[in-house]
């Protein structure tokens, strides 16, 4: 079978894993890498033993397939130069900083065939594999992705760094309409919020409940989902998962039987598989533009929330 050849653009902490996983893929060949940073690119390209280049746009000739992961403002231009070179693309989430950058890049793959994959891992990871195979019939939806505060990421705030991840699951759980959509939003390390809570309500009653924050000590990421019969508690963390029941007069639970598996090597895995292949990604374009929708109107919501306030502003108070 014929191997792809592949190359990762931005090898920092994510960018690097990709690196790594890409060369035990039997059904491709990592060829290069790429970084603007000189010394970490050489760290890495002599860890891996495989080419590195400082100009991205030196690898078009190069590759059939490419990810992307650096810095969310990038992502639309480094992105538009590799499918306008016929290169199938995987960008790491969020998927843009705007929703017509956004569609640009969707309508470019569409023209010239190409694969375009979003990288919302947790759609890879085992729990929600195994929970999606029990088709939940959600009435209710709380989320929690809590934890602590890092320098990886701060171009931009907790609602496209961690909350996008839930908001990806939740729209693929729910077969409806969002109606209304309520959020505040703080600001404490960043300039960006740190911490955000927000409430989604579906066109079908459906409502869930969203936290996300980067300034807790403890990491939290948990997923709990109410139905008329019973309520599932998903720890995405561990890769476990609880289903309750009422029998009777009492709650009965039991461990969902999960196989685990690495959710990134899963999702290069399946990016490689559909570019062999032409199959449509778990998280194509489409559905990362849907969850970058919601993600910034609760941005907005943030920003025009009366709630929406600073530390600073609370020693005022």
């Amino acid at each position: 079978m014929h191997k792809i050849k592949v190359a990762v653009v931005g090898v920092g902490y994510l960018g690097s894993i990709h690196a790594k996983i890409y060369k035990e893929i039997k059904d491709c060949s990592l060829i290069a890498i790429c970084d603007i940073n000189k010394t970490r690119l050489n760290r890495i390209s002599q860890d891996l033993n495989v080419p590195g280049f400082t100009d991205y746009r030196q690898l078009f000739n190069k590759v059939d397939a490419v990810s992307i992961v650096v810095p969310t403002i990038l992502h639309h231009k480094i992105a538009n130069d590799f499918l306008r070179h016929n290169i199938h693309t995987l960008i790491e989430k969020p998927f843009t900083i705007h929703i017509k950058e956004a569609d640009s890049l969707i309508n470019i793959a569409r023209e010239n065939n190409l694969i375009l994959q979003v990288g919302h891992v947790e759609r890879f990871n085992s729990a929600i594999r195994a929970i999606e195979e029990m088709a939940p019939k959600p009435r209710f939806i709380e989320c929690h992705r809590l934890g602590p505060f890092t320098l990886r990421v701060k171009d931009v705030g907790v609602v496209l760094d961690l909350m996008i991840h839930d908001i990806d699951i939740v729209l693929s759980l729910v077969p409806s309409r969002i109606k209304d959509i309520q959020a505040i939003g703080m600001k404490v390390l960043t300039d960006h919020e740190d911490i955000a809570n927000a409430r989604l309500k579906f066109e079908d009653g459906t409502v869930c409940d969203l936290t996300a924050s980067r300034v807790t000590k403890d990491v939290m990421r948990k997923i709990r989902i109410f139905q008329e019969d019973a309520y599932i508690s998903l720890d995405y963390k561990n890769e476990e998962a609880l289903i309750y029941r009422k029998i009777r007069n009492r709650i009965v639970s039991h461990k969902i039987d999960i196989k685990k598996e690495e959710p990134l090597k899963n999702e290069l895995e399946s990016f490689v598989d559909c570019v062999l292949n032409k199959k449509r990604p778990v998280v194509s374009g489409q559905e990362a533009r849907d969850a970058l929708r919601i993600a910034l109107l609760i941005l907005s919501k943030i920003r025009t929330s009366q709630n929406n306030f600073t530390l600073s502003s609370l020693s005022k108070v």
